[in-house]
């Protein structure tokens, strides 16, 4: 048996069913190409059927991705095979991914059929999506609820049917390691054409055993595992990535495998996927939290300070982390900041570059020194920007016997807009004066700040979440100064809301026409 696994990322598909966590085309295309650079074998990019956004942004991601296998979800029904092709079909290498549950509930609550309709809809639906592609997966949902008999059944027909790879999911987070891996192993023994397919898993984390159960399945004959990076999903999120990859590389004793993941490239990714997500990583998350290094007990430190693997087991260098670099300064030339941004793999056009170099330089007249952090916080920052309203002008007045008020200036075209505005904070009166300004009322529901860097010049990065009727936007903005900060992420998720809202009633006039 093989002891390469190949990693099929689902960032961009279950990932993005996380509450809160929204990306639009570009923002997928970016991280599309940064888990490339990862080395992941697989990127599950979304599931075109369920919005015209959605198929248009797997399409880009295939047409655009070099390297990985591009895979699209599926229902077994046609329409939703014919929309995944057309979605993968420029991809260099693509892949259907079919899906249909497997357990008693599921099939009988949910989907109102019986398990041999089931079975049979399976294999139809497998056998027409191999009509298209040769790379077919067919994952059984909710199979770790379902009777052994149904699943050793299922596995048999669809790999007779043309399935290159089945998936056990643990779609609710159910399972226990030991009886996932006895799963798994019965699957590898018990299916008599089990070697003409690669047996891949997918574990959710309600019980937080997600990436324990992997690599259970990983130990008895499971050859993919299907993660997201830092672990986000639906409700308790998915298995990580990054500690599936670190596990085989910490654990070589047990864990004898290979995966292909370039691990200079993880601590970056996580970085871009929280920024983009609006998804924050928890100080204490394994591997890739601002905590995963730190030590603050005098016996800890002094081990550490004599030798780093009396308590680490993990140097941070291996994942990227704190890679040696050059520091840039106001003083810094074009040359010497292009060739910082081409090391820590980001290519900017001429003109992407010139915007980028114009911000640089402003952040650098305001601090004395920029870091890497610093730099990949402004791609965020302006990378995704389709600018309606730009913060022009912006006064705060606050303290502890003043009511807070603040004048914003906003510029829309050749036109500038002036508001004043109180409020219960100077964030508040500022987000007051923005709204008098574009007369477009919001709810915040969510706001985070972070510290991009250290010191007292750092630059900080606030990420917000607004609703507006039935759709939700997420904004980012960073700067110095966290009010600055906070209105330019305000004002990206105004600007976002407006391209969409824009491009919906486009579409409503060609439909129209």
């Amino acid at each position: 048996m093989s002891n390469r696994i190949f990693i099929f990322d689902s960032t961009l598909r279950d990932g993005e069913q996380t509450p809160g966590a929204k990306l639009n085309a570009q923002e997928k295309l970016e991280i599309a190409r940064q888990l490339a650079r990862l080395g992941v074998d697989v990127i599950e990019a979304g599931f075109p059927v369920s919005s015209p956004g959605d198929f248009r942004a797997v399409q880009q991601i295939s047409r655009l991705v070099k390297g990985p296998v591009i895979a699209a979800l599926a229902r077994t029904v046609k329409e939703d095979i014919d929309c995944a092709w057309n979605s993968v079909k420029d991809a260099e290498k693509p892949r259907i991914h079919v899906f249909l549950a497997a357990s008693d509930i599921h099939m009988e609550k949910k989907l109102r059929k019986d398990p041999e309709t089931c079975l049979k809809e399976a294999v139809q639906a497998v056998k027409y999506a191999k009509s298209f592609t040769e790379d077919v997966e067919y994952s059984l949902e909710d199979a770790t609820r379902a009777r052994e008999d149904y699943i050793l059944r299922v596995v048999e027909a669809v790999i007779d049917a043309g399935a290159s790879v089945v998936n056990i999911p643990d779609t609710v987070g159910y399972a226990v390691p030991e009886e996932f891996g006895r799963l798994i192993r019965k699957i590898k023994t018990e299916v008599p054409n089990v070697d003409k397919a690669t047996i891949s898993v997918h574990c959710h984390n309600d019980l937080g055993l997600a990436v324990v159960n992997s690599m259970f399945a990983v130990q008895n004959g499971a050859r993919q595992v299907e993660c997201n990076v830092n672990g986000i999903g639906e409700r308790a999120g998915n298995a990580a990535l990054e500690e599936i990859v670190l596990s085989t590389i910490i654990r070589k004793d047990l864990f004898p495998f290979e995966t292909g993941i370039n691990l200079k490239e993880i601590y970056r990714t996580s970085r871009m996927v929280s920024k983009l997500t609006g998804i924050p990583i928890p100080v204490n998350k394994a591997i890739i939290g601002i905590n995963a290094f730190a030590h603050s007990s005098g016996i800890h430190q002094d081990g550490v300070l004599k030798d780093k693997r009396t308590y680490e087991i993990i140097n941070a260098d291996l994942i990227g982390g704190q890679a040696a670099q050059m520091i840039l300064t106001a003083r810094s030339g074009r040359h010497a900041v292009r060739h910082q941004l081409e090391s820590i793999n980001y290519q900017l056009n001429d003109e992407e570059f010139q915007n980028f170099y114009h911000r640089f330089l402003e952040l650098a007249d305001k601090k004395k020194e920029v870091y890497n952090e610093d730099l990949e916080a402004l791609l965020i920052d302006i990378s995704f920007a389709e600018p309606t309203y730009e913060l022009e002008y912006l006064q705060t007045v606050s303290g502890t016997r003043t009511i807070p008020a603040a004048v914003v200036r906003l510029r829309k075209g050749e036109e500038t807009f002036e508001e004043v505005s109180s409020g219960a904070g100077p964030i508040d009166a500022a987000y007051k004066a923005v709204d008098k300004i574009t007369n477009i009322i919001t709810r915040l529901d969510n706001y985070n700040l972070r510290a991009v860097t250290h010191g007292m010049d750092a630059l900080g990065e606030v990420s917000i979440k607004i609703t507006h009727k039935d759709k939700n936007i997420i904004g980012r903005g960073v700067s110095t100064d966290i009010v600055e900060a906070s209105v330019k992420a305000y004002l990206d998720s105004i600007n976002k809301l407006i391209n969409m809202m824009a491009h919906v009633n486009n579409n409503n006039n060609k439909i129209k026409r």
